[in-house]
């Protein structure tokens, strides 16, 4: 029953995760990141009943504060003050739709295949850690393909947070005893660094206009 609900909650963060990349409206953006937090969280706590250890429930308290919580609403308050639907991106929707969905496949399936050689746990090489570790590389791939491809800075912080989401899922596996405290300060780090780039992304729309990053180099005249 547990092993069923993971899938469940994998898959769901997995798609939670393409939209808050692929959707337009920062606000529905933001949406589908707290959504993908929320999963994880759910997911920690899953690995945590499965494995019965008491201390993936903190790492899952830790996940709901700091990604469900405190990150979408930083990302609210300085929405509204912000163009309210992103630059366009690099990449068409249709296009990048069916270029992520052949990157992220081709991702899991090659991770899942030779986890041997990315896990050097044992907990990495069964079911479902095998399944979990195979994901968090395809979550951070799409979380640096945000960064590549997305021209609007509220994105570029959507794809940091799903970087760090992405390293947060690959613990379960590769680290499932790390203490609390490194979690927690991993965490802080994290709504810190999105907070100082939200900051930026206000004063880089004051200055320009605009929240392009392709227009940075304007601030440079």
């Amino acid at each position: 029953m547990e092993g069923k609900l993971i899938v469940v909650l994998m898959m769901a963060h997995l798609m939670a995760s393409i939209l808050a990349v692929e959707i337009r409206n920062l606000k529905l953006a933001t949406l589908a990141l707290c959504l993908q937090a929320f999963f994880l969280s759910s997911l920690f706590t899953a690995f945590a009943s499965l494995f019965h250890n008491p201390s993936l429930y903190w790492w899952s308290l830790t996940v709901l504060i700091t990604k469900v919580i405190i990150i979408p609403s930083l990302l609210i308050i300085y929405i509204r003050k912000l163009p309210k639907v992103e630059v366009t991106p690099v990449i068409g929707f249709l296009l990048s739709i069916l270029f992520l969905c052949i990157i992220l496949i081709i991702l899991y399936r090659f991770v899942h295949a030779y986890i041997e050689f990315f896990a050097p746990t044992p907990e990495a090489r069964v079911e479902p850690g095998r399944s979990a570790l195979a994901l968090s590389f395809a979550i951070f791939a799409l979380g640096f393909y945000a960064l590549v491809t997305r021209k609007d800075a509220i994105k570029v912080v959507i794809g940091l947070c799903l970087l760090e989401n992405g390293v947060h899922l690959s613990f379960i596996t590769l680290a499932p005893r790390l203490p609390e405290t490194t979690l927690i300060g991993i965490s802080i780090n994290v709504v810190i660094a999105a907070w100082l780039l939200l900051y930026l992304t206000r004063r880089i729309f004051e200055i320009t206009g605009s929240t392009d990053t392709s227009t940075l180099s304007e601030l440079r005249r």
